[in-house]
């Protein structure tokens, strides 16, 4: 099962156990009817804000919409990622592993080509994340703390409030992100 058809399956499942109808998630939401209704059915292909949106107006993890079933033990293999593309494809978002109850967090590998840029929504309250960047250069902004990060750097910060991820040099960027949700 490919990232388009986890989605469509777990946003149909989610909807139905919180028992909404898809005005009910629009509201909630502040995503289109039609656009919930063709993203159930398959036939959207929805962006990382959408996607962020959805899990936010649910109040449920990101990857609770992208997760396939889960493995005792298992391989990611990096042509079987569907990547998630943000700002005219500059910003690429690569899901690793997905939300588990038992370890509260999930991991992406993120690309940033020359001129990527992506501003995003707060997360769940308490939600943090840890960044370390393998190549190139990211300005990353969380609420009114900025930082400039270089290959070889890490930084922790509070993704409760909204922040942005930018590559400031000529090269192609690639990092690590590990969201850590607290217990609820």
């Amino acid at each position: 099962m490919n990232v388009q058809e986890n989605v469509s399956e777990n946003l149909k499942e989610i909807r139905r156990k919180k028992q909404m109808t898809l005005e009910e998630a629009s509201r909630r939401t502040g995503v289109s009817r039609s656009m919930l209704s063709a993203i159930e059915k398959g036939d959207a292909n929805p962006t990382i804000s959408v996607l962020w949106k959805i899990a936010n107006g649910y109040k449920v993890k990101f990857t609770s919409l992208i997760e396939n079933q889960k493995q005792e033990n298992q391989v990611i293999r990096a042509a079987d990622v569907m990547p998630l593309t943000e700002g005219d494809g500059r910003y690429i978002n690569y899901p690793a592993f997905p939300f588990d109850e038992k370890r509260l967090f999930e991991t992406y590998r993120i690309r940033i080509d020359a001129g990527g840029s992506l501003e995003a929504k707060p997360h769940m309250p308490g939600t943090e994340e840890f960044i370390t960047v393998f190549s190139g250069q990211v300005n990353i902004t969380a609420g009114e703390e900025v930082f400039d990060l270089n290959e070889g750097d890490s930084v922790h910060f509070l993704a409760d409030v909204p922040h942005a991820y930018r590559n400031t040099g000529t090269e192609t960027v690639w990092l690590s992100m590990i969201l850590y949700y607290r217990p609820l």
